[in-house]
């Protein structure tokens, strides 16, 4: 049996991709998958914000597209990538084992400072430049330090590295996956925010399989590769990002941990400017991760109105 899969260009997301098909072959040794590169509106445009483009659908709808037309059989996305509603006759399968989901800051070569210089420089320096294409990122950067510049960049990981150089940044913020991914943890000088300081955004560090509706076999499959806790972790903060309406226009975090039987989520929510940012934190039991996220956007939303009066 042949199967074809879509994926984006970057080199981290082929390894994604490649993750999923090895979960896969390890069960399903006799199917042959083949990979098929599609380039969508969120590779293209690189020189704005995600805000100024569109929203999550920017990295996904020219992929979604060839899944209905039967182009390709289905898709490995980064879960963080996909909006919260997902396009008619199509379905995100059960997500496989996560990677890491917290931020880095990967820092300028010229730069070496151990973990607790890096968090009082970056708490008390002035003029300092750290890049990102994030609200979510900007909010959070700003409430640690109010004087931190932050310079929009933009494209892949390699890309944003070399820019950081180029352009003299002083760091850059990532996805702590990706870099582990890559396998660039060890090569560059770089800090992990505690989730008190930044975090996640909803579904960061785990992958989305996205299959037609109707594929019964595949769907059989994926549920076989997944990992239940990673599952239930992101169906609790996805819940939350979807009953919050928060896209790429407004600075929106959560992160799920599980702790036996129990669901800790703690979120982020913003204003559009960047300006004002609350946090909370919910648990309860693991089975109501869709009760959890919904009410815990319903205490941020109250919490950012009641400030901003």
């Amino acid at each position: 049996m042949r199967l074809i899969v879509g994926t984006r260009g970057s080199e981290l997301a082929i390894i994604q991709t490649d993750i999923v098909i090895d979960k896969i072959r390890n069960l399903y040794p006799d199917i042959e998958i083949e990979k098929k590169i599609i380039i969508t509106k969120g590779d293209k445009v690189l020189d704005r914000a995600l805000d100024k483009i569109g929203d999550k659908g920017i990295f996904v709808s020219e992929i979604e597209k060839q899944i209905l037309s039967g182009e390709i059989d289905f898709a490995v996305h980064s879960l963080k990538d996909m909006p919260t509603i997902i396009s008619e006759g199509l379905l995100l399968t059960k997500t496989p084992n996560r990677a890491n989901p917290a931020d880095i800051l990967v820092l300028n070569s010229k730069y070496n400072m151990n973990h607790d210089e890096i968090h009082d420089w970056l708490k008390n320096s002035k003029n300092i430049k750290i890049a990102t294409g994030s609200k979510r990122r900007i909010s959070q950067l700003l409430k640690i330090n109010p004087g931190i510049e932050v310079p929009l960049i933009r494209g892949n990981i390699n890309t944003r590295i070399k820019k950081m150089e180029l352009e003299d940044f002083d760091g850059i913020v990532i996805a702590a996956a990706g870099i582990e991914r890559l396998g660039l943890e060890k090569k560059l000088k770089i800090y992990y925010f505690d989730y008190d300081e930044m975090i996640p955004s909803p579904g960061q560090g785990a992958l989305a399989i996205e299959i037609r509706e109707n594929d019964s076999f595949l769907r059989k499959i994926c549920d076989e590769i997944a990992d239940l806790e990673s599952d239930i972790g992101v169906i609790a903060e996805r819940s939350f990002i979807k009953s919050i309406d928060g896209g790429c226009h407004m600075p929106v975090g959560a992160i799920s941990e599980i702790d036996g039987d129990i669901l800790r989520l703690r979120a982020m929510y913003g204003d559009s400017e960047c300006k004002n940012i609350v946090s909370a934190k919910l648990e309860g039991k693991k089975v109501d991760a869709v009760e959890i996220g919904n009410e815990l956007a319903k205490i941020l939303y109250k919490k950012l109105h009641d400030k901003e009066r």
